[in-house]
């Protein structure tokens, strides 16, 4: 696997979370897990790791070194999921893309067959290699630029084929940049998505064993919920297989 990446310092972003940052020293506490992880003693960093994360710490190396301890303790399925949620937070870190891909080397089962929609696979492409937050700072800095050009002309009472092309050429890419930013949230936050993480995982025609038994799936296939019910989420996998799984055999990133 690439190297582990072990940040200290400024890596944690403080969030809402059940214990204040009075209980906990972030720093300190990850610079222990990073020595626990040195010495091989996984189950210790993984423990430290999870107490920064209980505590409402987000980071991509936080969610990084968590999914290095799980693969690490042979828990494959929630080592994607944790290179996932971190990736989503980094998605052009090479270690966290190298980390993701030699795990789901391993996975059992495999989605083949997917009907590939050139327009998202255009904009998958597209907004990949930024972050919401990313994309949501330019659209608003474009869209300032916008107002402000056209206040001047209007203040200056300026005209022309050029202005009209410089005006025509900013619509253009605020329009663009919107698109990306509705895009980039509408895949990553506007629907839920998870993860298999149990070795087995059986996806039925309906909610519950009582129906028909489609196929069985394995740790580390991802999927889109479509709905919930009782102990039960109808989900669609990467192939566009759609089925009901047990709740308690996936996470949600």
């Amino acid at each position: 696997m690439p190297r582990c990446l072990l940040i200290l310092g400024s890596v944690l972003v403080l969030m809402a979370g059940s214990v204040s940052a009075a209980e906990i020293n972030a720093d300190s506490l990850f610079a222990a897990a990073t020595g626990h992880y040195e010495n091989m003693e996984y189950d210790a960093a993984l423990a430290d790791y999870l107490k920064l994360e209980e505590a409402g710490y987000v980071s991509a190396p936080l969610y990084f070194n968590i999914g290095n301890c799980y693969f690490k303790q042979d828990e494959p399925g929630y080592a994607i999921l944790y290179y996932l949620r971190a990736q989503r937070l980094d998605p052009t870190d090479e270690d966290i893309a190298g980390n993701l891909a030699f795990a789901r080397q391993f996975m059992a089962v495999s989605m083949e067959g997917v009907q590939i929609n050139p327009v998202t696979t255009f904009m998958d492409g597209l907004v990949k290699p930024f972050t919401l937050n990313q994309l949501a700072w330019l659209a608003s800095i474009l869209f300032i630029v916008f107002i402000s050009y056209l206040c001047v002309i209007i203040a200056r009472h300026y005209g022309g084929i050029g202005i009209r092309i410089i005006g025509y050429i900013l619509v253009i890419v605020l329009l663009i940049s919107s698109a990306m930013t509705t895009y980039k949230y509408r895949t990553d936050y506007g629907r839920e998505t998870g993860v298999v993480i149990a070795p087995e995982a059986n996806v039925y025609s309906g909610p519950g064993e009582g129906h028909d038994l489609e196929f069985v799936g394995s740790y580390g296939l991802t999927f889109m919920v479509e709905r919930a019910k009782d102990n039960y989420y109808l989900v669609i996998f990467e192939n566009k297989r759609k089925g009901w799984i047990e709740k308690q055999l996936v996470e949600l990133l």
